[in-house]
């Protein structure tokens, strides 16, 4: 998110990345041939003007820009922080944009991504996720040992875990990651699910003082109910489960060894749907002045098309109509283009895009924009419009019978769920509002 006068920049966490591939080359998907990073926006390719290997994944500059101001106003407002999950993008070039910006820091869900973002300069990283395994917990002791100014947390959500975790700290004698008490619910993922789980987690915690409770957190994307209504009220009731669990653990003194270290607590959940009831329902905790509130949306940097628009008048109802009139909407910044490769049959129109090139977890990517071959004024497209299923590498297309397109039109797709096309790039271009190439982002999957 940019830099706002109402949320000063906490600078300084990420400030020495590594160096990013010096060039690119026609074996990247989307390049169409040999280039330095250095030389890449005085070429000034223009996605309208062919001048790209079709499909290609584009990040739309304004977009990010606007949506960066929306989140950083509303975190001014919410008076909570922000450690957006890393998992969305992969990108240390992003990951670095929102530090500087003032993002706490950077969430991730293994110790490959954390390994990545360590590398790429960054000095606080959430895992939010149980550290399992020796080989896994080799790799996150190895980035504690490596750098002493890193700050880094996982969770734990059973005492087997906590033991798992002990044994391995145990035996390299170094730092340990602090660690949060995951909450979960019936039916989800990970987390304690009822408050004996949670003591027996505190009791394993207290036999393993090398361990240090840094807080408690969850994660409440994934519960669904029979409308949207009874939805927020889940999350509510998810929501003051963790509420209560930093209850249990300030009457066990479980925080304790923190406290005495000068650690800071957090209270930490908010994935890209319902950040804003996180932020309002866990913030009396900060108002305490006891706990720092995290959310860690990761998908508000580039929305979508899909999922996260159409959920978002249900966020503006929350926040109210004042709040959400002075933030408006937030927009789409990731955009797949290609091409109608064959017209084989009236209506339909087979595209040089597949599986291979778009996420389609959370729906299949829609038609927003054509773009004549035979050149003339790109026109926006409407629901009649619409690919409805995939193969590797061809998308289908159908389109109403007042409309034509033709072999070598271009076509833009908006995508649903931004995390599961990222990584179905290498490099994902930066293009202006006239689809200019400005830079070129590396992801690391």
């Amino acid at each position: 998110m940019l830099a706002d006068s109402s949320l000063p920049a906490r600078r300084g966490n990420g400030d020495n990345p590594a160096s990013l591939p010096a060039s690119l080359d026609a074996t990247h998907k989307g390049l169409p041939g040999p280039i330095s990073r250095a030389d890449l926006p005085a070429a000034r390719w223009n996605v309208l003007a062919g001048d790209l290997p079709f499909p290609v994944a584009v990040l739309k500059q304004s977009a990010l820009d606007h949506n960066s101001r929306w989140m950083s106003a509303f975190l001014a407002a919410a008076g909570v922080s922000l450690a957006p999950h890393g998992k969305t993008t992969m990108a240390p070039q992003l990951f670095r944009r929102q530090i500087a910006d003032g993002c706490w820091g950077i969430t991730v869900a293994t110790a490959q991504q954390a390994a990545v973002a360590a590398r790429h300069g960054i000095k606080r990283i959430l895992i939010a996720n149980q550290l399992v395994g020796r080989a896994n917990t080799a790799i996150v002791m190895e980035l504690l040992r490596l750098d002493p100014a890193l700050d880094l947390y996982c969770y734990v959500d059973s005492a087997a875990g906590v033991a798992q975790l002990r044994q391995v700290v145990e035996a390299t004698g170094d730092r340990a990651p602090k660690v949060l008490v995951e909450i979960g619910f019936p039916g989800g993922r990970s987390g304690c699910r009822d408050r004996l789980a949670v003591d027996q987690v505190l009791d394993a915690l207290a036999a393993a003082p090398q361990l240090q409770l840094c807080g408690i957190a969850g994660y409440e994307g994934l519960i669904k109910a029979e409308d949207d209504a009874a939805s927020e009220r889940a999350v509510l009731v998810f929501l003051d489960r963790l509420i209560e669990a930093v209850d249990l653990c300030r009457r066990r003194h479980a925080f304790r060894s923190a406290e005495q270290s000068g650690a800071e607590l957090i209270v930490s959940a908010g994935g890209s749907t319902y950040f804003d009831l996180v932020a309002q329902r866990l913030f009396p905790l900060q108002q305490r002045g006891a706990f720092r509130i995290v959310i860690r949306s990761g998908c508000y940097l580039t929305h979508d098309h899909g999922i996260y628009a159409e959920d978002f008048p249900g966020l503006q109802r929350r926040i109210g109509p004042q709040l959400a009139d002075r933030l408006g909407r937030m927009e789409p910044a990731l955009f797949l283009w290609c091409m109608v490769q064959s017209q084989p049959e009236p209506g339909l129109a087979l595209l040089t895009l597949g599986k291979r090139d778009a996420g389609h977890d959370a729906g299949l990517p829609k038609p927003v924009m054509l773009r004549p071959a035979a050149g003339g004024v790109s026109r926006q497209l409407d629901g009649r419009w619409r690919i409805d299923r995939m193969n590797d590498q061809h998308a289908y297309l159908h389109f109403p019978d007042d409309a034509a397109v033709a072999v070598g039109d271009l076509l833009c797709l908006g995508i649903s769920h931004p995390c599961t096309t990222f990584d179905k790039w290498r490099d994902i271009f930066v293009v202006d509002d006239d689809w200019t190439v400005t830079d070129c982002i590396p992801t690391y999957f």
